[in-house]
């Protein structure tokens, strides 16, 4: 027995923004909750070795460079300043040792042709590790 007639039913709609809303947290915890499996890791055996004394440090070798152009080598100054000289002392500092570095102190107004000098005379020794000595700066 239909008592309304002539009023049409509506029809019936689901509202999916709960459902939405519902799947959204479902995902979040699901990917809170899993563990993470790694796949990529190796297993490394090192090979086991028995410790070696350790090595001595190179011989080094400092000359310094005044803003006059003087020149000392391990602390004795010479006399003579011509590339032979110096190549001399460098050999007479290094005690017969095959590759000593010779590490450059020069006063920032030395001329460059005195540093070039002790760069020349290291190659005439035979001396090919060379490295200049620098400060930092007051402020830095």
């Amino acid at each position: 027995m239909n008592l309304q007639r002539g009023k049409r039913h509506e029809d019936l709609e689901m509202n999916l923004v709960p459902l939405i809303d519902v799947l959204l947290v479902i995902i979040i915890f699901l990917v809170v909750s899993t563990t993470f499996s790694r796949t990529s890791e190796l297993q490394i055996n090192l090979p086991t070795a028995e410790a070696n004394a350790p090595q001595e440090k190179p011989l080094t070798i400092e000359v310094g460079i005044d803003a006059s152009g003087k020149y000392v080598i391990n602390h004795k100054a010479m006399t003579d300043t011509s590339v032979t000289a110096i190549a001399a002392a460098l050999q007479a500092a290094a005690n017969s040792e095959k590759e000593p570095t010779v590490i450059i102190n020069a006063d920032a107004k030395t001329t460059h042709q005195s540093v070039i000098n002790v760069m020349e005379a290291s190659r005439v020794a035979g001396y090919t590790h060379i490295t200049f000595a620098t400060q930092a700066k007051a402020g830095s």
